[in-house]
């Protein structure tokens, strides 16, 4: 598939063709695309531009939702049944993911989810302005051996420290592994609150994951 036909869905995504959209992304499906690649060289750098545009003032809260209601309609039509065919049938660890207290952003985080629940996670998505407690108990809940939360504000960043040291209140920040990400997020960052690993996108997080998860099963 040529880096041409991942441009042609951008621009049609980012102009918010709804139809047209979801027909080249069914076209480039058909033609053999692996669904995690469509992911990553067409949506999501879709939904970054989109974002950039909102942040600009080009774009504003309509066109923002507009643009989240046809990546999810896209992940649930077309990417969602295929994805879940290439799923092996081991089941490598559970993984709660959400985004932090007084951040409203989702779509780095569903892509994760998504793109976790192919590779052969059991993912809880606590969505999104999750309180520090809501994570301690979802991770006591379902036994997860990964966290996930998620940022896109500085002024939402420093919650993931907050939660980090909730877990060490509760007593189980030795039974479970935390990846941090989103826009303002660095690996620096990452070290500094004491999270165990920082994902810059979807495909490397994944990848952390799975690492992760062995080095906790040696």
């Amino acid at each position: 598939m040529s880096e041409e036909t991942f441009k042609h869905i951008i621009d049609l995504f980012v102009e918010l063709r709804f139809d047209e959209t979801k027909e080249a992304v069914k076209k480039a499906l058909d033609s053999g695309v692996d669904p995690l690649v469509l992911i990553e060289k067409a949506l999501r750098p879709a939904m970054e531009i989109v974002g950039e545009r909102f942040e600009r003032g080009e774009y504003f809260l309509a066109e923002l939702v507009v643009a989240g209601d046809l990546f999810m309609e896209i992940m649930d039509d077309l990417l969602k049944p295929l994805l879940s065919k290439k799923r092996g049938v081991e089941k490598l660890g559970t993984v709660v993911l959400g985004t932090v207290r007084g951040d409203l952003h989702e779509i780095g985080k569903n892509i994760v989810a998504t793109m976790l629940r192919a590779a052969g996670f059991e993912v809880v998505d606590l969505g999104v302005d999750v309180p520090p407690e809501k994570f301690v108990e979802a991770v006591k809940k379902y036994n997860a051996d990964i966290l996930g939360m998620s940022a896109l504000l500085t002024t939402t960043m420093m919650e993931m420290e907050v939660v980090i040291k909730e877990l060490e209140k509760a007593g189980i920040r030795d039974r479970v592994k935390v990846i941090v990400g989103g826009a303002p997020i660095t690996e620096d960052f990452a070290k500094k609150i004491g999270a165990d690993a920082y994902g810059r996108d979807a495909v490397e997080a994944v990848e952390i994951c799975k690492k992760l998860i062995k080095s906790s099963k040696k």
